[in-house]
């Protein structure tokens, strides 16, 4: 009776971590088989996770911003069980903002997704775009899902913690500048003390 408990205790264990998953569409397509290995790190760099357009010809005072936003957070779902190869997918974090200069109630962000191994060698890299809204206010924010990444691992013993997926936004020289030079506005008020 006690070993029945305890099989049908792990039983309902294991259904509520997969139902803890259905956001993954990954969760969905997989068996419950365990992975070969944990899933590769996930997180925006430092110096593009933070957007900020000035209006051209303008100088770097709040007033003449029009658009910012921030990656505030990225979470990794992947699977990779026996020599198959790594799929995974990312759900990104934006918040955006519309400065005093911002005419426009949309604005287009360029923003990447790259794979690297975990020594900086990049393996793959591509560009996607999202859209912020700003009917309701100044400040919005959105999930964006990029769901093809997939990484081919030469053999089983390849692991997940072997690579990095990484994000930012694609950024002017001259905001990427800005960024590493320690600057920053908050996204609905002024500029950070």
């Amino acid at each position: 009776m006690r070993k029945t408990a305890l099989i049908l205790a792990a039983a309902l264990l294991a259904a509520v971590s997969v139902s803890g998953c259905r956001s993954s569409r990954l969760a969905q397509q997989f068996d419950t088989t365990p992975n070969a290995g944990p899933c590769p790190v996930a997180g925006s760099i430092h110096d593009v996770s933070r957007y900020v357009k000035f209006a051209p010809g303008a100088g770097e005072l709040f007033s003449d911003i029009e658009y910012t936003a921030e990656i505030t957070d990225v979470r990794l779902f992947c699977r990779y069980t026996d020599d198959i190869p790594l799929a995974a997918e990312i759900e990104i974090d934006f918040a955006f903002g519309r400065g005093p200069r911002g005419t426009a109630v949309t604005h287009t962000y360029p923003y990447f997704v790259a794979v690297t191994r975990r020594n900086g060698k990049v393996l793959a890299r591509e560009t996607f775009a999202t859209q912020g809204e700003f009917r309701s206010g100044q400040v919005s924010g959105k999930t964006e899902l990029v769901n093809r990444i997939e990484i081919p691992r030469a053999d089983g013993s390849i692991s997940g913690v072997n690579f990095e997926i990484l994000v930012g936004f694609e950024l002017t020289p001259e905001q990427l500048e800005f960024n590493r030079a320690g600057k920053r506005f908050r996204l609905d008020a002024g500029p950070v003390e």
